[in-house]
């Protein structure tokens, strides 16, 4: 990833405003484009998961495949390798979305200065 270039950032979100999912069992994602400055949100993104059966990060895995970042409260060791296996950075992270997006952004600009 460059530094000029846009990052898609998937975030797991029950309600939209929160995130307040683990990634395995997140049943939504909202996907925004980072500029290096602000985020906007692209896509909305529904996955069919069973809340009563355990592992089913490989379908959330699908459905956030073409992002670079990954924002949920947690993540399990296998999910986490799985989401390196194919360059996508796992950060954990819970609360209202904006504020969750604000403190990605102010890291990320700190870590690219």
């Amino acid at each position: 990833m460059e530094a000029c270039s846009n990052l898609k950032i998937a975030v797991a979100s029950s309600d939209g405003e929160n995130v307040d999912f683990h990634f395995g069992k997140a049943s939504k994602f909202i996907i925004y484009e980072l500029d290096g400055e602000k985020a906007e949100i692209l896509d909305e993104r529904e996955v069919n998961v069973n809340p009563a059966e355990k592992h089913q990060w490989m379908k959330t895995l699908e459905a956030v495949r073409d992002c670079d970042i990954v924002i949920a409260v947690q993540i399990g060791l296998r999910a986490k390798f799985g989401l390196e296996g194919v360059n996508i950075r796992f950060v954990s992270d819970e609360g209202p979305l904006e504020d969750v997006i604000r403190r990605y952004i102010r890291h990320y600009k700190f870590m690219k200065s």
